[in-house]
């Protein structure tokens, strides 16, 4: 069996678990493209993603349900870089048609593509703005910042995604679902950073790759050390739902884990949002900054703008939480 179907079948098995507990998938993704509209310029591109923010945070996970129902999904979402050889991160090309022509495209659909599907999102993006078609621009911002999201993500550069290479089977679902759940609210969720126009967009996205990548070795290694100062019971608990039984982590050690990571994770769901904000202004800035106001009815009402005020107090002063604004929560 190919890592392609062991990944969609991975997928689907803790597709329950992920729905009911939450994950990158559905809490983060939410959290991250929240983050990345308080990010970008004031002005109409700011005010139109605020005015569709319900559509952006619903829609947030979207392509991670699509990976149910459509076999062509899984690849965009990871890359096994060690399919590719060593340093694959810093030897593949940048850009698609190079890698077919160096790897094929049938290696790359089995091995994965996330940074050069993220480049095919942000034209598409581009191209919708210059239209200004308001459902094309909403429906490819929101799987845009999904795919950038998922960059940031470690396991999603392995082959061993779900550490079921090194007896670490679950590995996944603790690093981005159960952890950003516990954790949340001790998460910093602020930013300086104001978005910001890519010269270079596979450039960006590449160092997002290169960037998570590097931290598969604590990943995986603050998991073993761990592991070692639990007993079985202590580590593993099992959960029935609709019938089946599934193994996961116990909280206490899903709490050791993420102490021992320190702050990676929360790291890491910044620079995601960060990088959305990015992505999403500089397709608009390539479409020739068009002005969106006729897309949200001209203006903010009074009400949406002293909403508006408030999140982003919130957001600088890290209380998205404390306020009740976190809208995934």
């Amino acid at each position: 069996m190919s890592p392609l179907f062991k990944r969609a079948g991975v997928a689907l098995a803790l597709a329950a678990i992920t729905i009911a507990a939450g994950s990158w998938g559905f809490l983060i993704h939410k959290t991250a493209h929240q983050l990345a509209v308080y990010e970008l310029p004031s002005g109409s591109l700011r005010d139109f993603f605020y005015s569709n923010n319900a559509y952006l945070q619903y829609n947030a996970p979207r392509a991670d349900v699509r990976r149910n129902e459509d076999s062509t999904e899984g690849p965009k979402h990871f890359i096994d870089l060690e399919a590719f050889g060593p340093d694959a991160a810093y030897t593949m090309p940048l850009h698609w048609n190079e890698a077919v022509a160096k790897y094929s495209k049938d290696t790359l659909l089995e091995y994965g593509y996330v940074p050069y599907h993220v480049q095919y999102m942000k034209d598409k993006l581009t191209e919708a703005f210059k239209q200004g078609n308001k459902d094309s621009i909403l429906f490819y911002a929101a799987d845009l910042g999904h795919y950038v999201e998922d960059a940031h993500v470690p396991l999603h550069t392995s082959m061993n995604y779900d550490g079921q290479l090194t007896n670490q089977k679950g590995l996944h679902s603790l690093w981005e679902s159960m952890v950003p759940e516990l954790e949340i609210g001790n998460y910093n969720l602020s930013s300086t950073h104001k978005a910001t126009y890519l010269k270079d967009p596979a450039k960006a996205i590449w160092a997002a790759i290169r960037k998570a990548n590097a931290l598969l070795p604590d990943v995986f290694g603050k998991e073993k050390e761990l592991s070692a100062r639990f007993t079985p019971e202590q580590k593993y608990r099992t959960q029935v739902r609709k019938g089946k039984e599934y193994q996961s982590y116990t909280t206490e050690f899903a709490k050791a884990y993420a102490a021992a990571l320190k702050n990676t994770i929360n790291e890491q769901a910044i620079s995601s949002a960060n990088l959305v904000a990015d992505f999403w202004y500089t397709s608009w800035v390539d479409a020739g900054k068009p002005d969106l106001s006729s897309l949200y009815g001209g203006s903010l009402t009074a009400d949406k703008k002293q909403e508006l005020e408030k999140a982003l107090h919130s957001f600088h002063n890290n209380t998205l939480v404390k306020d009740s604004l976190l809208k995934a929560r």
